[in-house]
């Protein structure tokens, strides 16, 4: 195999799970060169992968055909001549443009009704019996149905490329003092509200930092969606800078790259802290660290592993949010602390 492609998940967090695969690809096939079509917002992720070789970005619109645009875009890529595909989301659609451009073998999990459109099709096992995200797309490297013992334990971790250079812009653009420590909080979550640690918990938690290390510099990193979240979290505690919604994600990946810690939900920043090698505290509600984890010796999880949880939801069924409400500043400051003294 020579060349593949692979079409992103529409996720950060899930392109960042799927790095593994990549990597594996390349230890299998030493001279392969991969390529990937990704969602624009997913897009400066993988530009970042050193697996990766282009990035072809494009801005369909989720949950539309769009088969015109889709058609025009696999005839770019026919002529570049891809041995192989692995189409990584399980939507049909997802599943179309390798088909129109012509490419051999066309990977992936069964789906959304695309059995002609896949001819190398694995099993789909049920979402409650999934492993780890990472392994079930790394299994995607091996033929379907293949044994592949301690593939969980032996997957190389997610690892994003950083320029100091461009950190140093960044900051430089934002008016951060890269001579002073930064820690960046991550609020929100794309999800649902069941994923978001509260307000008043990062404003308490800014308060603590403020005590123990008082030159250090506070930001909230995120969309403009999370912007209402980092500005409870400033009205609460003023010196955390709010920076939702003002960054690209490429310039919130390079301010990620220089923290001295990170602080975040369960989220696509909270992979890419883990890709970047960041201390990182990762904060679990409904969600479970044992399916989708900060892959990184460098992050530690809390979790409070109620009954209820893990849920799945996005919003909390029994209305009382114990599973973050609970989780205090305090449980988290405890690891946080450690990370800004430099213990491991």
């Amino acid at each position: 195999m020579r060349r593949a492609l692979v079409i992103a998940p529409n996720w950060i967090g899930d392109a960042l799970m799927a790095q593994p695969l990549f990597a594996l690809l390349k230890q299998l096939h030493p001279r392969i060169v991969i390529d990937a079509v990704a969602p624009t917002w997913v897009a400066p992720v993988l530009e970042r992968m050193p697996e990766i070789h282009d990035v072809h970005a494009t801005d369909l619109a989720h949950g539309k055909l769009q088969l015109l645009r889709r058609w025009q875009l696999a005839s770019d890529l026919r002529e570049v001549g891809y041995d192989a595909a692995y189409v990584l989301p399980n939507s049909l659609k997802s599943a179309l443009i390798p088909w129109l451009a012509g490419i051999r073998l066309r990977i992936g999990y069964s789906g959304e009704s695309r059995y002609g459109l896949l001819n190398v099709r694995h099993a789909n096992p049920r979402k409650d019996e999934r492993g780890p995200m990472a392994a079930h797309y790394a299994a995607l490297a091996y033929a379907p149905g293949a044994n592949v013992p301690d593939l969980e334990t032996r997957l190389p971790m997610p690892r994003l490329e950083a320029d100091p250079n461009e950190s140093a812009r960044v900051s430089t653009r934002f008016h951060l003092d890269t001579r002073v420590p930064l820690v960046v909080f991550c609020p929100g979550a794309e999800y649902g509200s069941a994923k978001r640690w509260p307000p008043e918990h990062f404003a308490a938690l800014a308060q603590m930092i403020g005590q123990s290390f008082p030159y250090t510099q506070i930001v909230a990193l995120g969309s403009n969606k999370d912007a209402p979240l980092a500005q409870a979290i400033v009205e609460r505690a003023p010196q955390v800078r709010n920076l939702c919604g003002q960054t690209s994600l490429g310039e919130a990946c390079a301010l990620i790259s220089r923290a001295g810690a990170v602080v975040s939900n369960d989220s696509g920043l909270m992979h890419v802290a883990a890709a970047l090698r960041r201390p990182l505290v990762a904060v679990f509600g409904s969600s479970d660290p044992r399916h989708t984890p900060p892959l990184s010796d460098l992050a530690k999880v809390q979790w409070l592993h109620l009954e209820c949880s893990p849920c799945f939801a996005r919003e909390c069924p029994l209305g009382h949010l114990k599973c973050l409400r609970d989780l205090s500043a305090e449980q988290v400051f405890g690891d946080l602390r450690g990370m800004l003294l430099g213990e491991r």
